[in-house]
């Protein structure tokens, strides 16, 4: 299971929001990509990064953050936040992303995303946001009527890299990872499923390796890296000891 540091993009600085309301922001850096080389060093094998205006606004609002990123660290990155079409997947990989992820474009156009997900088969992660088991878009200020089983289903044909799931409630409040949800989405697709929202410590880590076979392939963590209530080489060795434990 991959640890993935979460670096959210506010106004060019490095953020988190609390359940996802965009005027409960707290900075903690003006230099995003100065963060990601810290994570790296630290052993991170994947950065994960949101552009938390784009996905407000519909469309990449910090491209040149993203870009600073990339060139920053070797580690594989992952980008979300306003990406809504081809045009828009195409230019962050050819920026160096390598796996970009698709939210509110996968609710409300489906066919495009299959198209999508077929010419960079395994370069697409759907996020998938919620909130009291209901799947949430737009920078999670519109709700659905679609539980995350239901869109997972829609896409779980189209050559996905994985799926995102993230429980809003839980997310940069650190009252711990909805494990359960997390396990269930995961057992009933057959997509890896990352987990994201909610973590608090070391104990949500060993609380997701006891699922980990379920199908879940990673969790983001932000705030509780961030605030020191979890330490990175820490939730790194857990994850790496399960794998030893786990080998025949």
């Amino acid at each position: 299971m991959l640890i993935i540091p979460a670096i959210d993009v506010q106004n060019g600085n490095c953020v988190r929001l609390l359940q996802g309301d965009f005027s409960r922001s707290t900075v903690y850096g003006d230099d995003p990509a100065a963060v990601a080389r810290q994570w790296q060093d630290r052993g991170a094998q994947r950065i994960h990064v949101v552009d938390l205006d784009g996905a407000r606004e519909g469309s990449p609002r910090n491209r040149r953050v993203v870009g600073d990123i990339v060139k920053a660290v070797d580690v594989p990155v992952q980008v979300g936040g306003g990406i809504r079409d081809e045009v828009t997947v195409r230019e962050y990989l050819d920026m160096g992303v390598s796996r970009v992820i698709l939210g509110t474009a996968a609710l409300k156009d489906r066919e495009s995303v299959f198209a999508i997900c077929d010419r960079h088969r395994g370069s697409i992660i759907i996020g998938i946001d919620a909130r009291n088991g209901v799947v949430a878009v737009e920078g999670w200020v519109e709700k659905t009527e679609k539980s995350p089983a239901e869109i997972a289903a829609d896409y779980e044909q189209c050559g996905l890299d994985a799926i995102v799931y993230t429980d809003i409630g839980r997310d940069g409040m650190e009252t711990g990872v909805n494990v359960e949800m997390t396990a269930a989405l995961a057992r009933a697709v057959r997509v890896p499923v990352i987990a994201s929202g909610g973590v608090r410590g070391l104990d949500d880590i060993h609380r997701l390796l006891a699922v980990e076979s379920a199908g879940i392939s990673g969790v983001i963590i932000g705030k509780a890296l961030y605030t020191g209530a979890l330490n990175l080489e820490d939730a790194i060795a857990a994850a790496r000891r399960n794998i030893r434990r786990d080998s025949p």
